[in-house]
């Protein structure tokens, strides 16, 4: 990355850099660049694409409708109940 390119970001994303910060963007862009020149050296041309490294399986379960508790059983703590609704103290006049 060049310094005008990250001029134009900094404008862009309307910020306010100082100079120290920018040459720590500078530096950390160009140690990224070196280590992209030494992963290009590499022939992959052999190697199967991937997204993950490890093979991913999606556990779907089916979509079936249920109570798993009664209602009953859920306001038996509740501190105050109205035919089947909880109670609560009114936050909103």
């Amino acid at each position: 990355m060049e310094r005008d390119m990250l001029r134009k970001l900094e404008l862009l994303n309307q910020l306010r850099l100082t100079e120290e910060q920018k040459d720590d963007i500078l530096a950390f862009f160009a140690d990224r660049e070196k280590e992209m020149e030494t992963l290009e050296k590499f022939d992959t041309s052999a190697t199967e694409r991937m997204v993950h490294v490890m093979p991913i399986t999606t556990v779907v379960r089916e979509d079936v409708v249920s109570q798993p508790f009664a209602r009953e059983d859920l306001q038996r703590g509740a501190p105050e109940t109205d035919e089947g609704y909880w109670c609560v103290p009114r936050v909103v006049e």
